[in-house]
């Protein structure tokens, strides 16, 4: 039986981590984030829409997207945002169908799609299972902090953009809790691919 994973998790929660370990099973994970980049790339449909939408000020040098152009425009202002995710979420949803389909030609069995806004986003109808990386509120702060080199308040704020771990707790079938050493999540992790006759 094929079976496709979501992998998620909140900002600093160690999903990365999680995600190199799940590599070693040999299970191939299709990168939400990586296919984010992807769909931007010259002579992309989605970065012609941009150009379109936004204007060609938003052009880099080398013809490819200016990020930090785009990135002072929609995050002052919600509804260009908006515009920007109806452009961009249907071609990164195609795109890693299109890249899962091709794998599954290959002959892979399961496929772990890594995203981070799994819940956010309303992506579990692409999934079989949905497996949440947490940690506590207190230790997503202070590894943001660590990891960033950001202020509390900083950090707070970006815990905040995104949903409540606490409430995505409730949303997957499955979680693995990273708040320990990193044996732990391994082990955690192990029993999960076990009981889902993964491995």
């Amino acid at each position: 039986m094929t079976m496709d994973i979501g992998l998620t998790g909140g900002i600093a929660s160690g999903k990365s981590t999680v995600a190199e370990m799940i590599r070693r099973y040999d299970l191939p994970i299709i990168d939400a984030d990586v296919m984010a980049r992807k769909v931007v790339e010259p002579g992309e449909p989605a970065l012609q829409d941009i150009f379109r939408l936004f204007g060609d000020d938003m052009k880099a040098e080398d013809g490819g997207l200016d990020r930090k152009k785009l990135g002072a425009v929609i995050f002052k202002d919600e509804e260009k945002r908006k515009v920007l995710n109806r452009i961009l979420h249907p071609a990164i949803r195609k795109g890693m169908l299109d890249q899962a389909a091709a794998l599954k030609e290959q002959g892979s069995v399961h496929i772990v799609f890594d995203i981070p806004l799994l819940f956010e986003s309303q992506l579990t109808h692409m999934v079989d299972q949905t497996l949440l990386v947490y940690v506590d509120a207190k230790t997503q702060l202070s590894r943001l902090v660590e990891r960033d080199g950001s202020t509390e308040e900083e950090a707070f704020d970006r815990i905040q953009s995104q949903m409540p771990i606490e409430e995505k707790k409730e949303l997957a079938d499955d979680v693995i809790d990273n708040t320990g050493t990193r044996e732990e999540t391994e082990e955690q992790l192990n029993n999960i691919l076990k009981k889902w006759g993964i491995i």
